[in-house]
């Protein structure tokens, strides 16, 4: 078998293949994914995971570029350990520590989510009533689908039809911004039937912040607070930003690494929650077992499947509930969580009510999803679950690495194409202009580069915060290739 051949020639695709392997070696090496680790045993002492997480979270830290988190352990029911790593803000060098409130971003959702439940139990709000007919100073807009089918169940579980909404604009604390009502009559516009499907949408969660005030005659944080937060001893949570937080909250930073200061939004139900992780690490005690707000019913049906059709998050959870993504283990245990992201922020907390296990992590760094992936997978694997749907952003970074190895290794085999295009001076010999695929070869490769342009242009893209990392691999790996194409196209 001649080497040309394995290249270029009739059996190219060993070459591929061969190529391909290295390339994944190579940038599982350079990304970090192949350094070893200490492994964990289900049953393990608190101390042996304790003394990994001590080893482990560091490192991830650093390989992601995170400034700092906040993680909560829940064991039996109980808090275990609460630790914070990293900084609050990079360019004081000010330490970010366990009794820092962090502005938890959506899942302040399940909080607000249990201020409606409550409004439930005492009679006053019905879950399969139009929310309209609880809103007095407000109106719905104008809509090309009946308003009465925008109810309170499909509102909770984002069945209701509403955009995801505005999850751009931010506003300094104390600065000029539309009132709630003002974003709402820009917002509620259904793109769809309500019922009809899954839609996530911070938008209904701000229509239920609305119902709250309508209902309980209170300012939503006060409701909040005195109805839900302070029984459940969240000392330190607020849906209220307030300048005399001490330690105040920690900047964020984005996915390029730039700083994002402390911000607010004109709605707080969806993303507007400031908080501990041992405020968090409190209401998820709350949410498995007896507590002072709701019933063991009422979080039972929180906790219950309403859509199983979730879109792409079905990726990695089976359903939504009331508040809730839900999952079932491969030990055929339920487990509930949510995440949460913002500018500059990401969040995320998961329980397995059965066994009183739960954990909450809190960043200040949107390059988050892999760390976070990798200490709920430790943490399932520990636990003996054995392992957690977000732990899937583990394999698809596999996956994703195997991609960009392959477009790596066909962009080299272009290269030598090329190269040998011009030693056997088939540029200087081929005919003049182009033809059939060269311009095929040409128009695909400048599509790839306006494409990767267009990319780069973007305030947000879901790859890129799933995967921080390997998606400038794949950006680089992509641009080389079209730049190959482009060179072959020219040389045949």
């Amino acid at each position: 078998m001649k080497v040309t051949e394995v290249f270029w020639g009739s059996r190219a695709w060993i070459g591929l293949l061969i190529l391909s392997l290295l390339a994944f070696i190579f940038v599982e090496m350079i990304t970090g994914s192949v350094s070893s680790k200490p492994q964990l045993r289900p049953g393990d002492p608190l101390n042996a995971f304790l003394s990994h997480m001590n080893d482990r979270v560091p490192a991830l830290i650093e390989q992601y570029q995170i400034p700092g988190c906040s993680i909560a352990l829940l064991q039996n029911n109980k808090i275990v350990w609460l630790q914070a790593y990293g900084y609050a803000d990079l360019d004081s060098g000010r330490i970010l520590t366990s009794d820092t409130p962090m502005r938890v971003q959506s899942i302040s959702k399940p909080v607000s989510a249990w201020g409606v439940m409550k409004l439930v139990e005492q009679g006053m709000i019905d879950l399969d009533a139009p929310v309209s007919q609880y809103l007095k100073s407000w109106s719905l807009p104008e809509m090309d689908y009946p308003s009465e089918a925008i109810t309170v169940r499909r509102l909770l579980s984002h069945t209701a039809g509403l955009p995801l909404g505005d999850v751009f604009t931010i506003y300094s604390p104390g600065e000029k911004m539309p009132s709630l009502k003002e974003k709402l009559t820009q917002e509620v516009v259904p793109m769809m039937e309500p019922g009809m499907a899954f839609s996530y949408s911070n938008t209904g969660y701000n229509l239920l912040e609305l119902l709250i005030e309508e209902v309980s005659g209170q300012d939503f944080a006060e409701y909040m607070r005195r109805e839900v937060l302070l029984p459940l001893g969240m000392k330190r949570a607020s849906f209220n930003w307030d300048s005399t937080m001490i330690p105040a909250p920690p900047t964020g930073y984005d996915l390029r690494g730039k700083a994002v200061p402390v911000y607010v939004y004109p709605e707080k139900a969806s993303g507007g929650l400031f908080a501990t992780a041992a405020d968090m690490a409190m209401f998820a005690l709350a949410g498995m077992g007896d507590n002072p707000v709701l019933s063991t019913e009422s979080i039972k049906l929180m906790y219950s499947p309403v859509s199983d059709k979730i879109g792409i998050y079905q990726l990695v959870f089976d359903a939504y509930g009331l508040g809730y993504y839900i999952e079932k283990l491969p030990n055929s245990m339920l487990s509930v969580s949510h995440g949460g992201q913002g500018s500059g922020i990401m969040t995320h907390f998961q329980l397995v009510p059965e066994t009183g296990d739960g954990m909450v992590i809190l960043t200040n760094s949107q390059r988050s999803w892999p760390f976070i992936a990798y200490l709920l997978s430790d943490w399932a694997q520990w636990r003996g679950f054995p392992s957690v749907g977000m732990g899937k952003i583990i394999w698809g970074r596999y996956a994703l690495s195997a991609i960009v190895g392959i477009i790596m290794a066909m962009g080299f085999m272009l290269l030598l194409r090329v190269l040998a295009a011009f030693y056997s001076r088939k540029l200087v010999e081929k005919r003049s202009g182009f033809y059939g695929m060269q311009w095929v070869q040409a128009l695909v490769a400048l599509a790839i580069i306006v494409f990767l342009l267009w990319c780069a242009m973007q305030k947000y893209l879901f790859l890129t915060s799933v995967f921080p990392i390997l998606s400038l691999y794949l950006g680089a790996a992509l641009f080389i290739f079209a730049v190959m194409l482009f060179c072959d196209s020219l040389s045949r």
